[in-house]
């Protein structure tokens, strides 16, 4: 370990650390926190991972006696504060692209790989249309709940999905509920309105959701790339580097992967996860 002294050589190390527990330099397990107990660590994510977030950090708080102060909200506009004069210790935003523009503007210290997202279809119980594969959203009759209007990237990560599996033009022809939010999209489906929608896994894995709908794997090919990708990172404004980077390791330690895949996410670290890192190029520059 480099000497404490040499502040830049510590957070190089801590950095390698976090990322070697991502499956990019080897395995690792959780740090430590650098924390003063009782020290408050500001923690910013997409909304759609609070789930996950929220019992990650209520174990990291235990175990370091530190305070996460966490707050979960649509990435874009997170990023565009962090963009402009907004500050956080830590940011877990959806979507390479950002992740990347707050690297380029010398707002965020480096990023790691957290997790990607995956789709699926959701049918009443039972399956009464009998939905096996997205290409029976096409099929005469089967009655589809589509979100278009639904906060990005709801409504068109589902529409770009049908769009490659080439069942779109089709799949809104038999659309009886254009909505405008995914959990209610849920709703019509529990309610028999529908016979199928397209989903995040994620969302089925919500407590009011949990174990009441069918779900119908969808083939990878089809899944649109931008919103698959969520990130980690320390920002450039943390008040405390060490506990920053000491927080960011633990989430990509496989104590705090299970959290995410519980969710409903691919962890960075599974087989898998690595196989999406290289293929999308999930990188700090």
């Amino acid at each position: 370990m480099p000497n404490d002294s040499d502040g830049r050589g510590r957070r190089q190390f801590l950095r390698a650390a976090a990322l070697s527990a991502c499956g990019v330099l080897g395995g690792a397990g959780p740090a430590r926190a650098a924390g003063a107990p009782g020290e408050v660590l500001r923690v910013w994510s997409c909304g759609g991972l609070a789930e996950a977030m929220l019992p990650a950090n209520a174990r990291f708080e235990a175990q370091n006696g530190v305070t996460v102060a966490y707050t979960g909200a649509f990435a874009a506009a997170l990023g565009k504060s962090l963009l402009g004069s907004a500050t956080a210790d830590v940011f877990a935003g959806r979507v390479l692209d950002l992740a990347k523009k707050l690297r380029q503007a010398g707002k965020m210290d480096w990023f790691a790989p957290l997790c990607f997202t995956q789709y699926v279809l959701v049918t009443p119980p039972g399956n009464p249309a009998g939905i096996a594969s997205v290409e029976d959203l096409a099929k005469p009759g089967v009655k589809v709940v589509l979100a278009p209007e639904a906060s990005p990237p709801g409504g068109a990560a589902a529409l770009a999905l049908l769009k490659k599996a080439g069942v779109l033009e089709a799949a809104r022809k038999n659309t009886v509920v254009n909505g405008s939010c995914v959990q209610r999209v849920m709703d019509d489906i529990l309610s028999g309105r529908g016979d199928v929608s397209v989903v995040e896994l994620r969302v089925t894995r919500l407590p009011q959701f949990a174990g009441r709908l069918e779900v119908v794997p969808i083939d990878p090919k089809f899944f649109p790339p931008p919103p698959l990708t969520f990130t980690v990172g320390v920002m450039a404004g943390a008040g405390n580097k060490a506990l920053a980077e000491a927080y960011v390791k633990y989430l990509v330690s496989p104590e705090g992967q299970a959290y995410f895949e519980r969710q409903g996410f691919i962890p960075a670290i599974s087989e898998r996860g690595r196989q999406l890192v290289e293929q999308y190029g999930v990188k700090d520059v």
